[in-house]
């Protein structure tokens, strides 16, 4: 326990820590927005979710870190790695054993991290056991995991248990952030696009016409590293990202298959089917046919188990008219970061997909981190639609390409993300200046 928390030994111990200080020596270093973000109000249950290798660990330290400069005692600062746990009672027996140091110090408030609670069996029973006793009722306590651990539906296990409590999710970084990492000097000089009507969508966009080209520039390497700490880390340094890494992210990716029982053959084989039709709508029924799926209900499970996991969004057809998601019809799946493009076209033994079709895919995911998103197809598509908004997105990644104003139903607005076009009628922007707005 105490080597898991050298900074017990004073604060300045802290900076022996060996996640700490593999982050203060590497030469890329991304502070997550999350770090602000986090409430630290007594009472609190918090559940940090993301992908694996996202950086969930290294926030913590982060945090710990901040947390080190207003505490009295470090020991009211406790960090637990539970993925060597085997099962909920020896998580209980590890909280039990702080408690009695906590009592020992005198502390009234504590702040409990359980890092990788999706490894020990029923880890609920011993949280919920210890909430019900009231023995957290001062703490801020904050649970990481993958989300395997939401995708087992465990948090539905705390209603009226979590004080104040919140769901958090770190993703991978945005293309902003990504900007702010490699060129932390033309990060400053970016737009944010608060309330996303046309007006000021072209008014902020247009600001950066200066910077255009650096930011097309950083846009074609986002799309080989994608947001991933460790590989966007390798690409700044290397120009390039090794096997290894490409291994470690798939090797999570299976790693979670395995702990919820699911079957590689099926997940390997839908996942194909989602590189393989992007960015067309598909059915259930033609991925289960034309890929040897027993059951298009098979095809459901996974394609929900993979958005749970942040492997893939589905985007579903909104009736314009409506502006609602119609859900038995074709939908669109995107991968939710263009890494992951690279890494599992490698292991489904199929062609990458042409940067058109992954821009499309980053587009509607960074969009689908802050709205409620779906398409829209006739005889003509919107690519994106953002049905709270009234607002729809194309994506023409061309040199040139022709433009014409479009409005559907209550889908009014429709701005173009082209490659480097601006236009006043119809509303064209280019798509690494729109992204570098986004604040996620």
């Amino acid at each position: 326990m105490e080597s898991q928390n050298p900074w017990w030994k004073g604060k300045e111990a802290f900076e022996e820590d060996e996640d700490y200080k593999k982050w203060r020596q590497s030469s890329v270093r991304w502070v997550p927005q999350l770090l602000e973000e986090i409430k630290l109000e007594t009472p609190a249950l918090h559940f940090l979710y993301g992908p694996r290798q996202v950086g969930k660990t290294t926030l913590l330290k982060l945090l710990i870190g901040k947390l080190l400069q207003v505490v009295d005692n470090p020991r009211a600062i406790f960090y637990y790695r539970c993925d060597l746990l085997a099962d909920y009672k020896e998580l209980n027996s590890v909280l039990m054993e702080y408690l009695k140091i906590k009592r020992n110090e005198g502390l009234r408030v504590s702040f409990i991290f359980l890092d990788e609670v999706t490894f020990p069996r029923e880890l609920y029973r011993a949280i919920k056991y210890m909430v019900d006793r009231g023995y957290l009722q001062n703490d801020i306590v904050v649970l990481t995991g993958s989300l395997s651990m939401y995708a087992k539906r465990e948090v539905e296990t705390f209603p009226g248990r979590r004080g104040r409590g919140r769901d958090y999710v770190l993703y991978p970084l945005s293309f902003r952030e990504y900007i702010k990492v490699s060129r932390p000097d033309l990060y400053g000089k970016l737009e944010e696009i608060r309330d996303f009507s046309p007006k000021e969508i072209r008014e902020k966009c247009l600001k950066l016409i200066p910077w255009r080209e650096e930011l097309n520039k950083l846009f074609e390497t986002y799309l080989v590293t994608g947001g991933f700490p460790l590989a966007v880390k390798t690409y700044l340094e290397n120009r390039s990202i090794s096997r290894e890494v490409k291994e470690t992210y798939l090797s999570a990716f299976l790693y979670d298959l395995a702990k919820l029982r699911r079957n590689e053959a099926i997940a390997k084989r839908v996942i194909k089917a989602i590189i393989e039709k992007l960015p067309s709508p598909v059915s259930l029924n033609s991925i289960a046919k034309e890929f040897e799926i027993r059951s298009h209900k098979t095809v459901f499970q996974y394609l929900d188990l993979f958005e749970k996991l942040f492997i893939a969004k589905n985007l579903y057809f909104v009736d314009p008219d409506k502006a609602v998601e119609v859900f038995y019809k074709e939908r669109k799946v995107h991968l939710t970061d263009s890494f992951l493009y690279e890494v599992f076209s490698e292991w489904c033994h199929v062609q990458k997909p042409d940067e058109s079709k992954i821009v499309e895919s980053v587009v509607a995911t960074h969009l689908a981190r802050r709205f409620r998103v779906g398409y829209w197809r006739n005889r003509t598509e919107i690519d994106v639609v953002l049905p709270d908004l009234s607002l729809g997105f194309e994506i023409k990644w061309a040199e040139k390409t022709k433009l014409y104003p479009k409005s559907i139903g209550k889908i009014k607005n429709i701005v173009y993300l082209t490659k480097e076009e601006f236009s006043d009628e119809p509303l064209a922007v280019p798509t690494s200046v729109f992204l570098s707005c986004l604040k996620l």
